[in-house]
């Protein structure tokens, strides 16, 4: 199958466009720069708020699939910058719908769209009704709403991790600021923000199998919930993180790093991928301890 890949050099396409390319597909890699991109993956340059330059890579590559991964991701970030998540994540993913006529078409979305749920009624369902608190989540929601008009598939990806995930992002920041102190570069002095907050956290690359199987099989106007059902604290994640780094630090809460309004809890019921036989098949602990090697190597390299 050829399949295009929006946001393919980001954190989640490498993995899938590897995934892909070693079944079999032809996948072309559409982002700003190529990035981290598997080696020998057919990459163009371009930027999903240009419907033009989409339509000249679906013309030229004529595939039979589209999976649109392109977006800003950051919840903490999207207060500062509502006009950018706006035009990324909307106008986008109105783009990409637009030159995706008649080929299958697969968008990633996120568990934030859910927000708060009460405790008791999760893990969540695939067929509870969004309710975004946040401007990140509000314009997934949009997003979802233009792509399930359009018959294609969405999937609502609960918290990955995995090497080559942003030092913005809670864990890995931990890992980058852990090699930090293990060479000596800081003090032991760990800043973190809401350590209470609980998520369902899926490896990288088990997200890429799930997409994949979703590509395949999923019927036209499917939500799917991306998740291993199992709900980690921020803070026990961070204990599993130091006991793999082994590195001593006391925790500095940090008031950059606390968020507007933060949603307590996400857990997901996966209902529609267990379906067709998808389990998560790398673990927690697996997932950070790829953090830790990554983030040693960053800092051991010459600044």
């Amino acid at each position: 199958m050829r399949v295009l890949v929006t946001g393919g050099s980001g954190f989640l396409g490498p993995y899938l466009i590897g995934h892909l390319a070693a079944r079999g597909d032809r996948v072309l890699a559409l982002a700003l720069d190529p990035g981290p991109l598997p080696p020998g993956t057919p990459f163009v340059s371009a930027d999903v708020r240009d419907r033009e330059a989409l339509a000249r890579a679906v013309a030229a590559e004529e595939p039979e699939a589209i999976v649109h991964l392109a977006g800003l991701s950051h919840v903490g970030e999207s207060w500062k910058r509502m006009a950018d998540y706006f035009d990324v994540n909307v106008i986008g993913t109105e783009n990409v719908v637009a030159v995706a006529r008649g080929r299958r078409l697969l968008v990633a979305s996120t568990a934030e769209v859910y927000g708060a749920v009460p405790e008791d009624e999760q893990p969540i369902p695939e067929t509870r009704k969004a309710a975004p608190r946040s401007p990140y989540a509000l314009t997934k929601a949009a997003a979802e709403r233009l792509t399930l008009a359009a018959g294609g598939v969405v999937a609502r990806l609960f918290n990955l991790i995995g090497a080559g995930q942003s030092p913005a992002f809670a864990l890995p920041g931990f890992a980058a600021q852990l090699a930090g102190i293990a060479r000596g570069a800081a003090p032991p002095v760990l800043k973190v923000g809401n350590l209470a907050a609980r998520r369902d956290f899926v490896h990288a690359a088990d997200a890429a199998e799930a997409l994949a199987l979703l590509l395949d099989r999923a019927e036209p106007g499917a939500v799917a919930n991306v998740a291993s059902g199992r709900a980690t604290s921020i803070a026990a994640a961070l204990d599993r993180l130091r006991a793999v780094a082994a590195v001593k630090a006391r925790l500095e809460e940090d008031p950059e790093r606390l968020r507007p309004l933060d949603v307590p809890m996400l857990e997901g019921d996966g209902a529609l991928l267990r379906a067709l036989g998808w389990r998560p098949r790398r673990s927690l602990d697996e997932a950070l301890a790829d953090l830790w090697r990554e983030a040693q190597a960053r800092a051991a390299r010459p600044a």
